[in-house]
């Protein structure tokens, strides 16, 4: 539990981190753009009071200056309306247009639109007296265009980049828990090798030595479950064989199992469709992800309880619904229960689950999740297979 705290950790702090730096670059962008707006409001002040010089300018005007300025401006969307709102000149505007006449008409089109947005600076030909005035409108540059647009470009690479780290995380911690999975299970399979052949070898010797003992079947059989748990765990990390199998049986073997091993309070029930139900599957790793689910069953219900197996077959697949009477499942955990090491145990390793999901997902192409589950009532476990 403690490690997949780690992990929910870890992404928060990646997309806290993401957020950050995507409000710090969207603040530094808006107050380099709110710069240039003012830098490019003065240079159009400068241009606009270069226009009224060119407008009043006599023989005695030095224009060099003047017509430095106005031809200075390459970036910055201007065009110059007269008082009645006609286009006398636009620079750096792209219009489209049949003729000059008909390019002023749509430049005073877009100099009233500039106008409206208060990008315009007003300037007096004479004195204020006069009246006489022209306006010079004018856009962004290009510059602060692609700057406005910058932060959000910014924001999609961070979040590009969180979801890329989030999604390598999860991966490597996907492929290391594969290979702890398969390492462990083949380990535990070699290991449980030796001493069930010499259990086997000795339950024959006594059944020779003592054939009419009660006891030596029961011996057999817990001998011949260790070998089917050996069996198992030497499947785990290998595709395994899958055959047709008829459900009913498979459940079958599962509640006469638990059956001998739980408290005369756990009631065991199953609800079958008519037919017998085909699907292709490995036996022997399907019987133990239902006997998990049974087992987590039984320690919810504190050894008295219900527990109803429930196959029902619909179009392209066979729904089995594992239901129980326990303590139910809080809400904030039935997102984490098939997550390796989550357990509300205070003895388990929290492996069960996420064997099981393994199994049914993995090996048998199918789904596992909690189809409902309430605190004090009980959990419903559903296993959906494709049919053949």
């Amino acid at each position: 539990m403690q490690w997949t705290d780690r992990i929910r950790q870890v992404k928060i702090i990646l997309v806290v981190a993401a957020v950050l730096i995507a409000v710090a670059s969207l603040f530094i962008s808006q107050y380099l753009v709110r710069d240039l707006f003012l830098e490019e409001r003065h240079k159009m002040e400068v241009w606009a009071e270069a226009m009224r010089s060119l407008n009043n300018a006599d023989e005695n005007t030095d224009l060099n200056l003047v017509l430095k300025v106005i031809d200075g401006n390459n970036t910055i969307p201007v065009i110059v309306l007269d008082k009645e709102g006609r286009a006398s000149t636009f620079r750096n505007v792209r219009i489209e247009a049949v003729d000059y006449e008909d390019s002023l008409r749509v430049a005073a089109k877009m100099g009233e639109a500039m106008l409206k947005a208060g990008k315009a600076v007003k300037i007096y030909l004479d004195d204020e007296a006069s009246g006489d005035f022209i306006n010079v409108c004018y856009d962004d540059s290009v510059m602060i265009k692609r700057l406005q647009l910058w932060p959000y470009i910014q924001l999609g690479i961070v979040m590009v980049f969180v979801v890329v780290a989030i999604f390598a995380l999860l991966t490597s911690k996907r492929a290391e828990q594969n290979k702890v999975w398969v390492g462990l299970s083949k380990e535990t399979a070699h290991q449980l090798g030796t001493p069930i052949s010499s259990l086997m070898a000795w339950t024959e010797i006594l059944k020779e030595t003592y054939p009419d003992d009660d006891l030596l079947p029961e011996m057999d059989q817990d001998v011949r479950r260790l070998q089917l748990i050996a069996d198992r765990f030497s499947k785990i990390g290998s595709l395994p064989e899958l055959a047709p199998c008829s459900i009913s049986e498979v459940l079958g073997h599962v509640v006469e199992y638990m059956d001998r091993r739980t408290s005369a309070k756990v009631s065991m029930r199953t609800v079958m469709p008519e037919e017998d139900v085909i699907v292709n599957i490995n036996a022997s790793l399907f019987e133990w992800v239902i006997e998990n689910l049974c087992k987590n069953a039984v320690d919810a219900m504190e050894g008295q309880g219900d527990i109803t197996l429930r196959v029902e077959k619909e179009e392209g697949k066979v729904l089995i619904d594992v239901t129980d009477t326990g303590k139910g499942i809080r809400k904030k955990d039935i997102r984490n229960v098939f997550t390796p090491g989550f357990t509300t145990k205070k003895r388990g390793w929290g492996l069960g689950l996420s064997l099981a999901k393994r199994i049914v997902e993995e090996y048998h192409k199918g789904k596992i999740y909690v189809k409902n589950s309430e605190v004090g009532k009980g959990t419903t476990f559903r296993i959906e297979l494709k049919t053949t």
